[in-house]
């Protein structure tokens, strides 16, 4: 089947198809496409006149590579593939992380100077230790997400799905199935949560256990849960203890500590600070958490209903990233603005998300409000799913379906 091209990514990624003194390195929770991206990319070398022999590509999780395990056992693979080619090489390994001791290998391949390395990893144990001290300055880092909703449609039309009409029916069938690109091949709404559920078993069993040990894994199951079913609110890590505890569980701080972190570590989460206006600062404590995909909070509570509040945040979260975009919280006194956007040229720009601004000027002020209060020049935009659009003190509200349909930038 032809894969479908994420251009988004891929456009990042070009410039350094060449480059033999800098590794790729490309992250991302796992079956969010990575693996595509690789293929798309030997793919797109063949067609600019590669010799097929000349690229080397081991999947450490298929079959015939699964047992791969040192750093030695690898080696041996990568020269006996080589040995057709002639001249520059280009060497793809997905899911690297499965090898104990790889970041020497890798650098000594590196180190030869006709070798362009590719490779993948589903968490942040990749970047972290030996590799970063090894290849400081050598490598860059490439962070795929799940199909944001201008993808996922994009997608469907690729393979010729069908699409509503109404692209607010498209919008809460996003919410509902996710964005693992993967569940869009399913018919039904039961098939592609139990695919997501095994994603989340297999994130555990491969990203998170095989790397720290969880003495209470139904303890751990239940933090899990409480903080995806809890995703887009300010929260903080007493008000965890507090939520748990109003639940009838006690968890010490040091171990929900870890607890988070082994879910941020395997992306399953994003954690997004919050930065103070005033002071211009990130301020401690208090964050929000984003999903990698909506469809885990569907997996993980059995309440069907949408909330459409912090599911539009999720939503925009998610794009911003896929574009690049660093993200945070914004506070001007008491007041919170949803995101702040910064770009690689440091400009800045400041967003609200809403479902509806349409019910009462309250609710109008509630979101424009924040925005106001902000003495600067960059763009202030208030996203919503309204089709009417109000116009305030220069500020953008647009509606959120047709912004990201278009794929515009903040």
């Amino acid at each position: 089947m032809k894969l479908f091209r994420r251009e988004k990514y891929l456009s990042k990624i070009r410039g350094f198809y060449h480059d033999f003194d800098i590794i790729k390195v490309i992250t991302g929770v796992r079956r969010c496409g990575k693996s595509s991206i690789l293929q798309i990319i030997s793919e797109e070398l063949i067609e600019s006149g590669i010799d097929e022999k000349n690229i080397i590509y081991i999947n450490l999780d298929k079959k015939g590579y699964k047992s791969i395990r040192t750093a030695d056992e690898l080696e041996m693979i990568i020269d006996e593939l080589a040995i057709k080619a002639s001249g520059s090489k280009y060497l793809f390994i997905d899911e690297i992380q499965n090898v104990k001791g790889f970041e020497t290998l890798i650098n000594g391949y590196r180190e030869e100077g006709d070798y362009s390395i590719f490779i993948t990893g589903s968490n942040s144990y990749l970047l972290s230790g030996e590799l970063v001290t090894k290849l400081t300055g050598r490598y860059l880092e490439f962070e795929i997400y799940t199909l944001s909703f201008d993808e996922y449609l994009d997608m469907k039309s690729f393979y010729k799905m069908p699409i509503e009409q109404n692209l607010s029916l498209e919008l809460e069938k996003y919410i509902n199935e996710g964005g693992f690109p993967r569940t869009l091949f399913f018919e039904t709404l039961r098939d592609k949560r139990t695919y997501v559920e095994g994603i989340v078993n297999e994130i555990f069993v491969k990203d998170v256990k095989k790397r720290v040990i969880i003495k209470n894994k139904p303890l751990f199951d239940i933090v899990r849960n409480y903080v995806i079913n809890n995703y887009g609110c300010t929260t903080s890590i007493n008000n965890i203890i507090r939520g748990l505890k109003n639940n009838g569980l006690s968890i010490s701080k040091p171990t929900l500590l870890n607890y988070m972190r082994y879910l941020v570590d395997a992306k399953l989460l994003y954690e997004c600070d919050r930065f103070d206006m005033k002071s211009k600062r990130m301020l401690s404590g208090e964050k929000k958490y984003y999903l990698a995909d909506l469809s885990l909070s569907f997996v993980t509570n059995p309440d069907s209903r949408i909330n459409y509040g912090p599911a539009l945040e999720n939503i925009v979260y998610i794009y911003a990233k896929s574009f690049g975009y660093d993200v945070s919280v914004g506070r001007i006194g008491k007041l919170e603005c949803d995101f702040i956007l910064k770009d690689k040229e440091l400009s800045y720009s400041y967003i609200q998300v809403a479902y509806s601004i349409m019910a009462s000027i309250e609710t109008e002020n509630r979101e424009y409000g924040p925005l106001e209060k902000i003495h600067d020049n960059y763009p202030k935009y208030v996203l919503t799913t309204d089709f009417l659009i109000q116009r305030r003190n220069g500020i953008i509200h647009a509606n959120l379906i047709d912004f990201i349909r278009n794929k515009n930038h903040f």
